[in-house]
């Protein structure tokens, strides 16, 4: 294996480009702390990454690059740098389920971190890891302090996210899709104007397309026939144009967190007028996509403005 590059002014250049990258492509960046014991059992730990978004490991000490492993890695990284403190990692694309690199690192006085490089959870809420802090020393005042940060940015989401359910229970559009994935539509102010089958060997899927006073909305029903497992939602975004950079806001609803097979849930989604709104006032049409807990697209449904009604 060809020895790891070092290069000092490129570890800044990657480090201050990839977060825009990452950015625009949704993906949900992480900055943890990670404590490595030393004990004999200690299993390696997981690092997540994700194509073409850098990933760098931080630790306390400098690192040895002669002494800095990463196997396999050709064809699926760009050259891993190594230099003073940091590891980064680039992937050249996502890698496939099931795959694990391993990494070992080895500091300059001998101390030795394995691990294992895997791809993003593409189920549930997974992360890709933009930095990880690795300490060996818990007492450090360093670990302390990262693991100070870390507590204060759990507290922070925690308390945002309580904000957020809170607003969503009192929210209008929120209940407006939670009427229409109990297929209660009449209930709402809605208008039925669009109904339609798309064709998918995996799953049954049936879409209407709903507009409002100043709203619009979409229902998904999908009855998992052929997926071979329980189906899961990744995601859901609604875009301009199919990009995550231009992402709008909306109230989303599902009548279950899975779909086995033989059964069948829906997905709601409503949309107010602000979302269809360019920043220079005028309504443009919206891309519904949504994801399936493989990663790949299950369903895209155009909002098109004139769904918007006085």
């Amino acid at each position: 294996m060809r020895a790891l590059s070092l290069f000092r002014c490129g570890l800044l250049l990657v480090l201050t480009t990839s977060p825009a990258l990452a950015r625009d492509m949704g993906e949900k960046l992480t900055i943890r702390t990670l404590m490595v014991s030393d004990h004999p059992s200690q299993e390696a730990q997981s690092i997540y990454v994700a194509g073409q978004v850098v990933t760098a490991l931080r630790f306390e000490k400098e690192v040895d690059p002669t002494k800095t492993k990463f196997l396999a890695w050709e064809g699926r990284f760009e050259t891993p740098l190594v230099g003073g403190k940091k590891v980064v990692l680039e992937p050249i694309r996502d890698l496939d389920d099931g795959e694990a690199l391993p990494l070992l690192v080895t500091l300059v006085d001998g101390t030795e971190y394995t691990f294992l490089v895997k791809a993003r959870s593409r189920k549930g809420w997974g992360w890709t890891d933009y930095q990880v802090n690795v300490f060996k020393d818990p007492g450090s005042y360093n670990a302390v302090l990262s693991n100070l940060h870390d507590a204060l940015k759990r507290e922070r989401e925690l308390r945002e996210e309580n904000e957020r359910f809170k607003k969503e229970e009192n929210s209008v559009d929120h209940a407006y899709a939670t009427l229409l994935t109990k297929g209660d539509w009449r209930k709402t102010p809605f208008t039925r104007k669009l109904v339609y089958r798309p064709k998918n060997q995996d799953m049954d899927m049936v879409v209407e397309v709903f507009a409002g006073p100043d709203k619009a909305a979409a229902l998904v029903t999908l009855t998992n026939t052929y997926y071979g497992g329980p189906w899961e939602l990744d995601g859901a975004y609604l875009t301009r144009d199919f990009t995550h950079s231009t992402a709008r806001p909306f109230a989303l609803r599902m009548d279950r967190a899975t779909i086995a097979p033989g059964e069948t849930g829906r997905i709601a989604v409503v949309a107010d007028k602000s979302a269809f709104l360019t920043d220079d006032g005028q309504l443009t049409d919206l891309a519904l996509q949504i994801f399936r807990g493989d990663g790949l697209l299950q369903v895209f449904v155009k909002l098109e403005r004139t769904l918007i009604q006085k």
